[in-house]
């Protein structure tokens, strides 16, 4: 079923959404209202938009959030959206990594679904915590990796899970920016501020910003879960307090092997994640940047190029898919994927139903995953690069 379709087919009524953090001057907090917005799911109604009352209520001013629901903390919103008779049913968490956790069992605790910006938390333990007070209130808890919602991706794993590449033998992940390339922490970029400080994004940097994106989407793809890893995490940056280069060996339960690589000092390399997939009897690849297309390669055949509208498409794709072939289809339109899957896990929860089994999206188990990749990561690099067994 298509995202038309399934809104023709029963989905009824606006989602009442809350975001905290994302207000003035936040990047990452305008592209999930966007994506929120697409598919006409959600209406956003209430904000805490950020740690200083006067900006989160100047803030929600500028959004058209009436002045009674716009909140100086998460605290004060999470209790009086519970006590409302239209409160919100769901919030976005679109602050910096280290409020993800308090933030999210705020909202749990009080009743409200959550979607959450990556990485789930800067701890095992707190994801872990997460996790079963996920399960405790039964509320939905989607996780944003963005990438998942591509049609192209949703059709090379619909590929390796119908046994289109026989047995996966060798999995590659890249994702590669240069915009850390100088210490733009130093300045007022308020951005590479809180990526590079420990206390607001964890003990990972490069690892937890981007490389868990491509460690999500591996694993997304693939189907496939990870033994043991070995990491070098660098900093070339000098006066840079976390890394900006990862270089990880990957081993993956069934005996495939694989290769990370997630840098933001890759100087000429804008948002380049790509994946490649190997199998016994064919490979996949994809590049983030040209997500329309798909390229399959059957052992001893031509490279065949799949795109988005032509007659390879899986219905996997289609499903997802909101614009005619040869248009581009991308960055927002991946979120509001998420943000649409979301939105029928929550509809059908109104019912005290179970979504489709088609409904896809990142979990909070997926993302105390990759909480552990990253742990292990800074574990076997600070090991001078031993081999960490993922637990």
């Amino acid at each position: 079923m298509t995202i038309e379709a399934s809104k023709a087919a029963g989905d009824r009524g606006r989602i009442r959404l809350g975001m905290v953090g994302g207000g003035q001057g936040a990047f990452i907090g305008a592209v999930h209202r966007i994506a929120a917005r697409i598919d006409d799911r959600f209406e956003l109604v209430a904000g805490a938009l950020a740690s200083d009352p006067v900006r989160a209520k100047a803030s929600a001013k500028e959004l058209g959030i009436a002045d009674d629901r716009a909140y100086g903390s998460f605290e004060e919103m999470a209790k009086a959206e519970a006590a409302r008779a239209d409160g919100i049913e769901a919030v976005s968490i679109v602050t910096p990594n280290h409020m993800h956790s308090p933030v999210a069992k705020a909202f749990l605790e009080a009743g409200i679904h959550v979607i959450c910006d990556k990485p789930l938390t800067t701890t095992v333990a707190e994801a872990e915590e997460l996790v079963a007070l996920a399960r405790k209130t039964g509320r939905v808890f989607v996780v944003t990796h963005n990438y998942t919602g591509y049609p192209m991706v949703r059709q090379a794993r619909a590929m390796i899970a119908k046994g289109d590449l026989g047995e996966v033998r060798l999995v590659r992940a890249e994702y590669l920016q240069d915009w850390l390339t100088e210490r733009l922490e130093a300045s007022s970029h308020k951005q590479a501020a809180w990526r590079t400080d420990p206390a607001r994004s964890g003990a990972g940097g490069c690892i937890g910003d981007i490389g868990t994106h491509a460690y999500n989407l591996a694993c997304f793809v693939t189907g496939l879960e990870l033994d043991e890893l070995l990491a070098e995490l660098s900093t070339f940056v000098e006066g840079r307090r976390l890394d900006d280069d990862v270089q990880i060996l990957l081993k993956w339960k069934g005996g495939a092997k694989g290769m990370l690589w997630a840098s933001q000092v890759a100087v000429g390399n804008e948002n380049g994640l790509t994946l490649r997939v190997y199998g016994s009897k064919a490979g996949l690849e994809w590049a983030q940047e040209n997500p329309n297309q798909l390229w399959f390669t059957p052992y001893g055949q031509p490279k065949q190029l799949l795109t988005r509208g032509g007659a390879g498409a899986l219905g996997e794709a289609a499903r997802v898919t909101r614009v005619p072939s040869g248009h581009p289809e991308g960055y927002l339109e991946g979120f509001a994927t998420i943000y649409a899957e979301a939105a029928r896990a929550i509809h059908a929860a109104r019912a005290n139903m179970k979504p489709d089994p088609e409904v896809i999206f990142p979990t909070v188990e997926d993302g105390l995953a990759g909480v552990k990749f990253i742990d292990a990561a800074v574990k076997s690099s600070a090991g001078n690069g031993t081999w960490v067994r993922m637990t």
